[in-house]
């Protein structure tokens, strides 16, 4: 993890400001949808994206009982062998 030395206060209701030219770096604009991880006692935001629960893709994704699989695997699963 990359020190960046930004830092921000958390307000009443919980929210923060994502500094600009994060924003720009990582892609990230207006209404974009992003996702959260706890990883030990670190907050990690990152930009949504549907990946593949199985091997991580983002390519090619459907959604399956709540779990987003990607075409390469659903045909490996329906083969019944895996690469």
């Amino acid at each position: 993890m990359k020190a960046t030395g930004i830092v921000r206060k958390i307000d009443e209701l919980g929210r923060i400001v994502v500094p600009k030219e994060m924003r720009t770096q990582l892609g990230i604009s207006c209404d974009d949808p992003v996702e959260f991880f706890v990883e030990g006692e670190n907050i990690i935001i990152r930009k949504y994206a549907p990946y593949c629960f199985f091997c991580g893709r983002d390519e090619q994704i459907v959604e399956f009982k709540d779990k987003r699989i990607c075409k390469i695997c659903i045909d490996e699963i329906k083969s019944g062998v895996s690469v």
